[in-house]
């Protein structure tokens, strides 16, 4: 299928373009600013489906709005009738339509002409009033507030939130995305006269400021977000794609001594704690054991054994383990254990513990296997 997407190097239209090249939709006419005008005639005697993306949010003069949401699709259309071309049509339109400001009454001019062209030619025309659209790579200080929130915290620079309290309406990029090629596939989601992108999340200003934050902080904090909750998951990747080139690392603090070293990687108040440990050649660690704590260890690299014992028991059991044969092995409540380093290069293991460690209660009891 022959695609036009105009706007194509914006905000959608990137993730879009991105999204059907994944997809092997190979003919894509990408339509921009900066594309020579002539190639718009060619593009729409050829295409079997058109995305009109391009328009104007942020104009330095407010005429701009006209040219750049009206008469744009007044000149894409007036081309589609010249070479009779009956290709359906899906437009981003905005919810600022339904408001009285220059943006809203020229996205709505947009929309009439759109209308009016479907009733004059039969043609199926998909208008999306879309709210808050945000996700990687939208431009700070101008798509969305998401994205400035973003790119400020990332790069340590203060934000200014106008009224914490204001209610948002977001829908995010990929969703966005997966609803237009199920549009361009025919399987839409109509709403009366207009069409929906599906889910969508309400937050206050305020809110995601603070969940921004937190994903700053998390990393200090070794936590993970809770990525149970779709509105959260879909914010932390869009804070990750802001972080400066140079800031993609961060360090974790070594435990060392002579037998190795401990690592704690994650923590988390719902599913454990992730930690690295390793272990020199011939070295002995643990020898405890708890009450409600209960661990899984892995070993990724060396090789060693890992003996457990019931604390009322004599009967001891060993697991030797190796990484080069990943095999996770489960430390019940009630037994003391150890693992040993058997081979002759540091053993890598990676350990969970089902809940973080706490000093104040740490539950562990030195006992020798």
């Amino acid at each position: 299928m022959r695609i036009l997407i105009t706007g194509a190097k914006g905000f959608i239209g990137k993730n879009l373009t991105t999204e059907l090249r994944n997809q092997k939709y190979t003919e894509i006419f990408e339509y921009d600013k900066d594309t020579d005008p002539e190639l718009l005639d060619s593009y729409t005697k050829e295409c079997e489906f058109v995305f009109h993306l391009a328009g104007v949010n942020r104009p330095i003069d407010e005429d701009e709005f006209v040219s750049g949401n009206v008469s744009f699709i007044f000149t894409l259309l007036q081309l589609l009738k010249k070479h009779n071309n009956k290709a359906p049509v899906l437009m981003t339109s905005s919810v600022q339509a339904a408001a009285d400001n220059p943006y809203g009454k020229s996205k709505k001019s947009a929309e009439d002409l759109l209308f009016d062209y479907a009733e004059d030619t039969c043609v199926q025309v998909l208008v999306y009033r879309l709210p808050n659209v945000f996700g990687k790579w939208a431009r700070p200080n101008y798509n969305s507030a998401v994205a400035t929130f973003c790119a400020s915290i990332a790069a340590n620079l203060p934000i200014q939130i106008s009224d914490p309290n204001r209610v948002m309406n977001l829908v995010y990029i990929d969703d966005v995305v997966r609803e237009f090629i199920c549009a361009l596939k025919g399987n839409e989601y109509k709403y009366g006269r207009y069409c929906m992108v599906t889910p969508m999340h309400t937050i206050t200003l305020g809110e995601i400021a603070d969940l921004i934050k937190s994903f700053k902080n998390s990393r200090e904090e070794l936590s993970i977000p809770d990525m149970s909750d779709a509105i959260t998951k879909k914010l932390y990747s869009t804070y990750l794609s802001y972080l400066p080139a140079d800031k993609l690392n961060y360090f974790l603090k070594m435990n060392s001594d002579n037998r190795g070293s401990f690592t704690e990687f994650i923590r988390t108040p719902d599913r454990g704690q992730i930690s690295v440990n390793i272990s020199k050649k011939g070295m002995i660690k643990g020898n405890h054991w708890h009450h409600t704590k209960n661990e899984k260890f892995l070993v990724v690299a060396g090789q060693g054994a890992i003996y457990l014992r019931k604390i009322d028991s004599d009967e001891i059991i060993s697991y030797h383990v190796s990484g080069d044969k990943l095999e996770v092995i489960d430390i019940p409540v009630g037994y003391t254990h150890n693992i040993i380093n058997e081979g002759d290069t540091d053993m890598v293991t990676i350990m969970w513990v089902n809940s973080p460690f706490d000093i104040e209660n740490p539950d562990t009891y030195f006992l020798e296997v």
